[in-house]
């Protein structure tokens, strides 16, 4: 089975993979993470405001928790429709197109004074930020190989992920002292000033538009910095000609596939690691959603106080992604340079897999430990430290199965990580629309003994999927070389 991101070695075809230089590299990633920042920015940044939202909207905190189960369910859905458009017809149309809804939906929820505003509008906000992760690891699948991948999905995740750390202090802060309408201007500005940022610099990256950098994009997928550059240093006219007819004819062959996501969710060779890493993500959801509501319950305090407790699980999210990005690389390169067999035979799923059992045990510990302490009201200080490991090993899951995901569909990134953030998001939406009223029937404790307990016996998942994966990838191989030759 060729190896899709290496060319055939070729005088016609030897160029490199991508003409991006490493601080280009790093440039491009940098950009597209702080893109992928606004699906946390808006989710986190409301959590300390939940009670303030209570109090000053008349409804129940179980109602208003609804508002993060439906911004969840709507940040699954969303970016199979995105994700799809954008490995077609290209990241940054798709890019601009998800930030103007984005915006306008914090301008309606800057104004919202009534429930049913405030969860429509969310649905809606949630609808243009969530799609910037799938995009954003469909760049980061454009510009890298496999060897690099991991430290730079790494970087990519552990930059998104800072609002988990910087959000709830902020929103607490703006909550608190602007109150919380205050929390969605600030978005509101912030979208606005990035977006410029993004359109004047961020190139085109999708392969089957500019291959692997080479050739200009046109309109809209243009950058005014590569509108400026190509003018500075055009191409030689017949390079230019060749490689517009290449690049033409493979966009001709694609169209956009708005059930691609769904084709790759039941496609055997990734279901069973999406279940698993959709579970996990789901009891570390229901641990953040419910955080604010018990905390207050328990310990009594104010939101800018809630706000804090959150730095934990913020800072382990960070440390997690960049810790298990730089050791990914390296422990797929030792791997590999022991690997003595053909090269489609390589057990890719266990190169990459192997390392989930350093953190799933640490996140079924942090859970347990949580859910006694906040039971017997041991001092806060233990489930903050608790959200510390829980938030570690919980985006080192993460990260672990979306480098895999990118690595087993080079060519449809975008749509790969949609087809991952909707099945995650739909369980955890379902579970922190469950947590709170499961909590308050059977005691916190026991409710997240349930959930370890579920964690652990999804474990076996992993194992099936370290065991049958290649199998099932070399099948569909075949089975997609027969349809092209028969074509």
């Amino acid at each position: 089975m060729p190896d899709p991101e290496k060319p055939p070695s070729s005088p016609a075809t030897s160029e490199p993979y991508t003409i991006y230089t490493p601080p280009q590299k790093a440039l491009i990633i940098t950009l597209v993470a702080i893109a992928a920042t606004f699906s946390g920015f808006a989710g986190n940044i409301y959590f300390p405001a939940i009670p303030s939202i209570v109090s000053d909207l008349n409804v129940s905190a179980e109602l208003v928790n609804l508002t993060v189960t439906s911004y969840m369910i709507f940040q699954g859905l969303a970016p199979s429709i995105w994700g799809a458009v954008a490995d077609v017809h290209g990241r940054r149309v798709t890019y601009i197109c998800t930030f103007v809804v984005f915006i306008g939906a914090c301008i309606g929820l800057a104004e919202t004074r009534y429930y049913y505003q405030l969860i429509i509008l969310r649905c809606l906000q949630s609808c243009g930020s969530a799609s910037t992760i799938a995009i954003g690891s469909g760049v980061v699948g454009d510009i890298t190989t496999r060897e690099e991948r991991g430290g730079f999905m790494g970087i990519y995740q552990s930059a998104l992920l800072s609002p988990v750390a910087i959000g709830p202090i902020i929103g607490g802060i703006l909550a608190q002292t602007l109150g919380w309408h205050s929390i969605f201007w600030f978005l509101t500005i912030y979208a606005g000033v990035f977006l410029v940022v993004m359109i004047v610099i961020l190139p085109e990256t999708l392969r089957s538009m500019v291959g692997n950098g080479s050739k200009p994009a046109r309109g809209l997928s243009m950058s005014l910095l590569s509108y400026i550059q190509l003018k500075r240093h055009p191409l030689p006219t017949p390079n230019r000609l060749e490689r517009t007819t290449s690049t033409a004819s493979i966009s001709k062959k694609l169209s956009v596939d708005v059930l691609g996501p769904i084709k790759i969710i039941c496609s055997i060779e990734v279901t069973l690691i999406i279940i698993f890493m959709s579970i996990y993500y789901t009891v570390w959801q229901m641990i953040i959603a419910s955080l604010s509501t018990l905390f207050k319950r328990t310990y009594g305090l104010s939101e800018l106080q809630i706000g804090l407790t959150f730095l934990g699980n913020g800072i382990g999210c960070i440390i997690g992604t960049l810790t298990t990005g730089k050791f990914l690389d390296f422990d797929y390169r030792r791997f590999k340079d022991k690997f003595t067999g053909e090269a489609e035979d390589f057990p890719l799923e266990t190169a990459r897999l192997r390392t989930i059992w350093l953190w799933a045990p640490l996140q079924i510990a942090s859970v347990l430990v949580f859910g006694w302490t906040l039971q017997y009201n041991v001092h806060l200080a233990v489930p903050i430290i608790c959200t510390f490991v829980l938030g570690w090993s919980a985006t080192s899951i993460i990260s672990i199965v979306s480098t895999l995901m990118v690595d087993i569909y080079p060519t449809k990134s975008a749509s790969a990580t949609a087809a991952l953030n909707l099945v995650r998001c739909l369980m955890g939406a379902g579970g922190t629309a469950a947590v709170l009223p499961i909590a308050n029937g059977i005691g916190v404790g026991w409710t997240f003994t349930m959930l370890a307990a579920i964690s652990i016996a999804s474990l076996g998942l992993v194992v099936v999927q370290i065991t049958m994966g290649g199998k099932w990838r070399k099948r569909r191989a075949e089975k997609v070389l027969q349809v092209d030759g028969s074509s």
